[in-house]
């Protein structure tokens, strides 16, 4: 994966990103005063190898001018019907308001389209407002069953199956 928005760089993780992506991932949680677990929910970012890549999953950054910005990721799940659960989607607060999460989104969810899945999940935290927000108005709808102690939300969207392809 490799796309731009404006002067962001979307494009698929490398190893040499671990570090600064797990640094956006606890500042960005710090922020809204939720706990960074790397024992538990944010295992994954130090994992991308084997909790994304090895799955089936993707995990992608976005860069500004070189520097890391923002995380985004989805894997399958058993859960649902061909289900992905989105995750990772952080920005530094220098990032936001300017269209990238919503970019981010929507890349997310074509290339999930892309391969067939048919339903998308996605756990938050109220308290992170402006994604509850980006997600609401993108067509997720409330769901139940939230499996991560830190998130209060839980969200899904159906993907439609046009004649040749998914929407």
């Amino acid at each position: 994966m490799q796309a731009s928005y404006r002067d962001f760089l979307l494009r698929d993780w490398q190893p040499s990103d671990r570090t600064a992506a797990a640094a956006i991932i606890r500042a960005v949680l710090a922020e809204y005063g939720l706990g960074w677990e790397p024992e538990g929910a944010d295992r994954d970012v130090l994992e991308v190898e084997t909790s994304y890549q090895a799955v089936g999953g993707e995990f992608w950054v976005i860069e500004r001018q070189g520097n890391l910005v923002g995380t985004g990721a989805y894997y399958p799940i058993q859960r649902g019907q061909r289900a992905v659960e989105i995750r990772k989607m952080y920005l530094l607060p220098d990032a936001r308001g300017q269209g990238v999460g919503r970019f981010l989104l929507q890349a997310l969810e074509a290339a999930i389209a892309a391969r067939h899945f048919e339903q998308i999940w996605i756990e938050t935290a109220s308290v992170l407002a402006e994604a509850v927000k980006l997600y609401e108005s993108s067509g997720y709808q409330p769901a139940t069953g939230i499996e991560t102690a830190r998130c209060d939300r839980v969200y899904l969207k159906l993907l439609k199956r046009s004649a040749d392809s998914f929407v």
